[in-house]
Order: C-alpha cells, then structure tokens, then sequence
C-alpha cells in the first residue's frame, strides 16, 4: 500500500509538470500571436485550452482521490493540498493566455498594439514566458531558488503593467479608444498571468518549507 501511495504522489508531481508544460506552450504563442497579429496561431491557443482544463480536472481528482483513501500528513498532505491550488491556478494561467489570443483574433489583420507600446508588449509577453518556463522548472526539480527568481520577473512585469497605464493615460492615445481598451485589457492579462505564476511559487514553497513565508 506505501508504494502505491508513493505512486500516486509522483503521478500527481508529474501531472503538475504537463500542465504547466501546456501553460508555458500557450502563453508563448498567445504572445506571437498577440505581437504579430498571428490569428492562426491566436486560433491554436484559444482551441487547446480546452486540453489543459481536461488535465487539471484529472489532476484534482487524483488529489481529492488520495485525500480521501490515503489521509497523507505533513509534506505529503501539503503536496496534495498544493497541487489542487497549484492546479487552480494553472488552468487560470491558460485562461489568461487564450485571452491574449483573443484580442490578436479580434483586431486581425489590424494589430491590438497601440503605436509606441509594441517593444512594452513584446517585453511583458517574453517575461509571462520566462516565468511560465520556471514553473516547469520548479515543479519538475522543487529548486527553492526559483521561487526567487519568479518573484523578481513577476516585480518586472508589475513595472512595465503600470508604465502600460501612463502610457493610456497620456494625451497620445485620447484619439485611440479602442487602443486604450486594448492596451488597458492586454497589460491586465499579462499582469495577472505573473500573479498567478507566483501563487503556484508560493504553493511550492508551502510544500518545500511548510511556510508561506
């Protein structure tokens, strides 16, 4: 029965890993699409968030699955109890990056960007898929280094989110509504994909310390 127990363990740390895989896939061609006014690439994203919300459902189950035939206790009940936030937030993460590709679909073949924010974008866009490549990371390896180093991009995206907004809020974009709708949406997109980056971190970090801290 331990074995077993253990088995159930590691599939749930493995399944963690393929979520955030496809989390990472996706926020990286929403941020092709988004950037290059890509609406075939904007359609892949918007249609495969479908396969991660069907992962992190089978992934709850397993969890809730071992809560109730298991009773884990100390880090093996943290692992668990994690992995259904961690889930959460995964699958939230994928919404954000569809989001992005919606407003590529949406505006093609115009771009969503306003004049003078691309490089802005482009900077937010690359960070989302940093921090997404070390949520992999750290759940494939449970390094506690980089929980830091998610934290330290996630305070360069908040950086560059509240530049977005004196940009819009400037008289050069008062003859572009549409443009500060868009801009306004896309940096609260990014902004929050980072956020949700960190609450995964955080989860690890309960799960390696037992502390939030």
């Amino acid at each position: 029965m331990r074995e077993v127990f253990q088995q159930s363990l590691r599939e749930v740390q493995d399944r963690l890993v393929e979520v955030a895989s496809l989390v990472e896939a996706s926020i990286t061609d929403a941020s092709k699409a988004f950037g290059n006014s890509d609406v075939a690439l904007a359609e892949k994203v918007i249609d495969g968030v479908d396969e991660v919300e069907e992962m992190a459902a089978s992934l709850d189950q397993l969890a809730i699955d071992i809560l109730a035939r298991q009773q884990p206790v100390a880090s093996d009940l943290r692992l668990v109890v994690g992995a259904l936030r961690m889930s959460s937030s995964l699958e939230r993460m994928a919404d954000l990056a569809q989001h992005i590709a919606q407003l590529a679909r949406y505006r093609y073949p115009e771009s969503a960007i306003p004049k003078g924010l691309k490089k802005t974008f482009a900077r937010m866009g690359a960070l989302d898929v940093e921090m997404a490549g070390k949520i992999v990371e750290l759940l494939r390896t449970q390094e506690p280094a980089v929980i830091d180093e998610v934290r330290n991009l996630d305070d360069d995206l908040d950086e560059l989110h509240a530049k977005v907004f004196e940009k819009v809020l400037s008289d050069k974009l008062a003859d572009n509504p549409t443009g500060v709708v868009d801009a306004t949406l896309a940096s609260r997109y990014h902004e929050r994909f980072g956020d949700h980056a960190v609450s995964v971190a955080k989860q690890m970090q309960f799960f390696l310390s037992g502390s939030l801290d």
